[in-house]
């Protein structure tokens, strides 16, 4: 039997870039997305964002994260040095994208950042409230957990929520960029993906948490729990005239108060999830459900083929 014909040998490979001729190749296209030339502007600065979040939890959380006595003064001080801390490097962050974004002048919008960085730390105050509402929620609703500082300093569902309800903040002044960044950093570190924009009312637990996803428009009442692999995500995507997603549009669920979602749980589309409801581990639903439903797995597939099949 004749050997099979031999494939063409492979043209001879070109002689390896000299180090200049790679850095023209990197410095003929300095714009590859439209807009601004994103290399004459200072660009925000993840890094400095990671910072301030970790001075926004010493803030928030006194003495969980210093090594410091803090008692007496020294807590005023230790809160009022971190505030410092944290509204220079915020507001240098804000100016940047404020530049980057609109270019209405650099004073202009180092104005426009001081006003917005004022207002961030306003809300700080409440934004604790939250939190403390939220630490107190896990403590109630993880038999596992021994003292409100056990979660404080480990549990990652609460590390989540801390970034969260500050990206949420920065989202509602109309810096997203920065939002999306404290969201992201918070995401790598804990495996919990929470869009800025989301909604979450008072007592927001999340147990185990790795694997929650939690879209842009969802608004999630008071005294809800999650667990681990919930995802309130969008069903779909209406499109422009493009073809490109339409963006800004109500497309994730609602959660009313008191409500319960198991591991697993899938939650598609602007449905509302009434009040006191209980959804099952692994639960895939399209629906809106009315208060107090308990849904399992055998029910949201009954449901799915009594509306005539096919998600």
């Amino acid at each position: 039997m004749a050997a099979p014909p031999r494939a063409p040998a492979p043209a001879a490979q070109a002689a390896p870039a000299t180090l200049e001729q790679v850095v023209d190749a990197l410095c003929a296209e300095p714009r590859p997305f439209p807009g601004k030339d994103r290399q004459r502007y200072l660009l925000p600065s993840r890094s400095q964002m990671v910072e301030v979040v970790r001075l926004l939890q010493g803030v928030l959380f006194p003495g969980y994260h210093s090594a410091w006595d803090l008692g007496g003064e020294a807590l005023r001080h230790y809160v009022g040095a971190g505030l410092d801390r944290v509204a220079h490097a915020l507001q240098e962050q804000v100016r940047r994208v404020l530049v980057l974004e609109e270019g209405a002048g650099e004073e202009a919008e180092a104005e426009r950042a001081e006003g917005i960085t004022r207002a961030f730390l306003a809300r700080l105050p409440e934004v604790r409230r939250l939190l403390l509402t939220d630490v107190q929620a896990a403590y109630e609703g993880d038999p596992a957990a021994r003292s409100h500082d056990e979660i404080i300093l480990a549990y990652p569902g609460l590390a989540a929520i801390v970034s969260h309800r500050l990206a949420h903040e920065l989202y509602r002044l109309e810096v997203p960029l920065l939002a999306r960044i404290v969201s992201e950093e918070a995401h790598s570190r804990t495996g919990i993906d929470i869009h800025p924009g989301a909604r979450i009312g008072e007592s927001f637990f999340i147990d185990h948490g790795t694997g929650v996803v939690i879209g842009e428009t969802c608004v999630i009442g008071a005294r809800v729990r999650v667990y681990q692999g919930v995802t309130l995500g969008a069903k779909s995507f209406p499109l422009d005239e493009h073809g490109r997603p339409i963006k800004g549009i109500d497309r994730h669920p609602v959660v009313e108060d008191d409500v319960i979602v198991y591991s697993g749980a899938t939650i598609l589309g602007r449905v509302t999830i009434g009040r006191g409801s209980v959804i099952g581990g692994n639960v895939w639903l399209t629906r809106s459900v009315p208060a107090g439903s308990a849904i399992t797995q055998g029910q949201a597939k009954e449901a799915r083929f009594d509306a005539g099949g096919g998600i």
